[in-house]
């Protein structure tokens, strides 16, 4: 099987659709915008996030190595009181995993690790992260939505990103000409009650010279 037979174009244009992370260097080929792992969580995995408290989801941000991430994420899970078993377990791997998959994509030596729990319209408006690339995974709740903007205003057609389905962005650093007109949001959830659960990594090489 050669590479172009490893992804496909979403009905957005621009956007890859892969089955599996040794795809997602589909990120650097010529007019692909954002790459999408198809995916889905474990159900028992799924069901336990979904039904815990807010309050006992891991949050917080972190400048390290992506080999220090695994630890990072476990002492967040025992700081937000996430209950010990399986599926906690299934989380701190896959973000480590997801972390070192995404950095040797970027071949970065520090990521910029960031978990958080969204209950309002955080970053509602579509746009454009002013990054080299991101990775942004939604484990609990709607995922990340995204479209083609041609005009500047908010993109006609809406997606969204499947739960627990990582996507890649180019940002606003990646050497792109022309733009794709690519743009992303949160999904708009004030006063619905849900609550989400999103990482996101960024590539950071050198972390004194990180904001």
């Amino acid at each position: 099987m050669n590479f172009l037979q490893k992804w496909r174009m979403d009905a957005t244009s621009g956007v890859a659709i892969v089955d599996g992370p040794e795809a997602l260097t589909a990120l650097n080929e010529p007019d692909c915008a954002a790459a999408i792992w198809r995916r889905r969580i474990p159900t028992r995995v799924q069901d336990s996030l979904d039904q815990l408290d807010p309050e006992c989801l891991p949050k917080g941000r972190i400048i390290l190595r992506p080999d220090e991430v695994g630890d990072a994420v476990e002492h967040l899970c025992d700081m937000a009181g996430l209950p010990d078993g399986p599926e906690r377990t299934w989380l701190e791997t896959d973000i480590s995993a997801l972390s070192q998959v995404f950095a040797r994509l970027m071949s970065a030596r520090h990521l910029r690790v960031r978990l958080d729990v969204v209950t309002t319209n955080s970053c509602r408006k579509f746009h454009v992260d002013a990054v080299h690339a991101r990775l942004v995974c939604t484990y609990r709740g709607t995922g990340t939505q995204y479209g083609i903007s041609t005009d500047g205003d908010d993109p006609r057609r809406v997606f969204t990103v499947p739960t627990g389905a990582p996507i890649l962005l180019r940002g606003a650093l990646w050497p792109e000409s022309p733009p794709s007109g690519l743009r992303h949001r949160s999904p708009p959830i004030e006063g619905t009650g849900e609550s989400r659960l999103v990482l996101v990594l960024d590539p950071i090489n050198d972390p004194e010279d990180a904001v």
